[in-house]
């Protein structure tokens, strides 16, 4: 309530030249909006922290709208390479016992996303503008730090949208359509890439520590920042992974304190092995197809819809899954909202706003301890 007191103060001072009817308006307005934080606050904190099965069902439907986004590439080969990486890691990290996915999305953008619950995503434009193994184990422990450290699931439960949880589940918790909520909220807030640097850099130092526990060259991430660094060169928007200026910068100086803080003195790059496996090459981000429609996914709020899609949800049917009921659906929505993102940002931003394939069907792929075991013996 003091601070409050303090907000009312101040307008009070800086509205006093004005006409008394304005004055009381703006006062009005500010008390209720300093009510409606409060209120909002009380009600998130009557939420419990997620446990590890909210966790997990909040996970799986953000996994989905990415899928959906972005498609997923159909590839056995490519996917197990990637599953037996980033197992290996996942193994050696503070949550080992997590049901770990790795996912491959089908689109040229350069990125990576960690929904909670252990679902990884590597698109398979970052796979091509890797160069090694030594990178891709960088990424990848970056991304699982994130699950690990629950930083996607702390954002969540105290963003406002757990005020809008909290009204839906009463005393009940986290219901499955308060999951759906916030895995709206949470879909936008990994594609732009809202982690704080807190979150980044501590990503960052777990991550080169835990490619370096299992023996690849930590310099791998600072490899792959650098060279986003110099591809992102003259963009003033955040383009795709660890690219907003000059926080890219900053976190390749974090990374090398680490590296030498922490004497990590790995050096296995498996270049060889990566190239046997990832038949992909990054293309440059002038070619990048870009999606101007703005209704393919979570860039602009929506989910893929045709228009009998619309009809039905317009007759009372159920919805399918995806972000579109933030906007209401439909073509007009997704519409709307594309012009409110791209004015917001100006221009597309191509490793956000690129094209992905139509295929979310995740590649199921069986990994066991003895494979990862015998994976492991081939980092040298």
């Amino acid at each position: 309530m003091k601070a409050a007191v303090i907000v009312l103060s101040a307008a009070f001072l800086v509205s006093a030249a004005a006409p008394a009817h304005a004055q009381l308006g703006a006062l009005g307005k500010i008390k209720s909006g300093a009510d409606k934080a409060a209120d909002a606050k009380q009600k998130a904190d009557k939420l419990k922290p997620m446990n590890e099965k909210e966790e997990r069902s909040l996970g799986e439907q953000t996994s989905l709208a990415l899928r959906t986004r972005f498609g997923v590439v159909q590839d056995e080969k490519v996917t197990k390479y990637v599953t037996l990486v980033g197992g290996a890691l996942a193994a050696a990290s503070t949550r080992p016992s997590l049901d770990w996915k790795f996912i491959v999305l089908d689109t040229d953008a350069v990125n990576a996303f960690a929904a909670p619950g252990g679902f990884i995503h590597v698109t398979r434009g970052l796979l091509g503008f890797a160069k090694n193994e030594a990178e891709l184990a960088g990424v990848l422990g970056h991304e699982i730090t994130h699950v690990t450290e629950k930083h996607a699931v702390h954002f969540v439960e105290h963003s406002n949208q757990a005020s809008v949880a909290a009204d839906a589940a009463g005393e009940k918790g986290y219901t499955a359509d308060v999951i759906a909520q916030l895995s709206q909220k949470l879909g936008h807030f990994l594609l732009d890439n809202q982690y704080d640097q807190g979150q980044e850099d501590q990503s960052d130092e777990i991550g080169v520590q835990l490619a370096n526990k299992l023996g690849y060259d930590p310099h791998g991430l600072e490899e792959v920042l650098k060279r986003l660094d110099a591809r992102n060169s003259g963009r003033n928007d955040k383009n795709g992974w660890f690219s907003s200026h000059p926080a890219t910068k900053d976190r390749i100086a974090n990374v090398e304190k680490t590296i030498k803080n922490q004497k990590l003195t790995a050096t296995a790059v498996v270049a060889a092995r990566y190239k046997d496996n990832i038949p992909y090459e990054a293309k440059p981000i002038t070619e990048i197809a870009v999606d101007t429609s703005g209704a393919s996914g979570l860039a602009s709020g929506e989910k893929k819809t045709d228009d009998a899609d619309a009809k039905k949800d317009d007759k009372g049917g159920k919805k399918g899954f995806g972000l579109s009921s933030i906007t209401g659906g439909g073509k007009q929505a997704q519409s709307n909202q594309q012009v409110a993102s791209a004015g917001s940002r100006g221009v597309s931003v191509p490793d956000r706003d690129a094209k992905g394939g139509s295929n979310p069907s995740p590649v199921n792929i069986k990994v066991t301890p003895a494979d990862i075991a015998a994976f492991k013996k081939g980092i040298a």
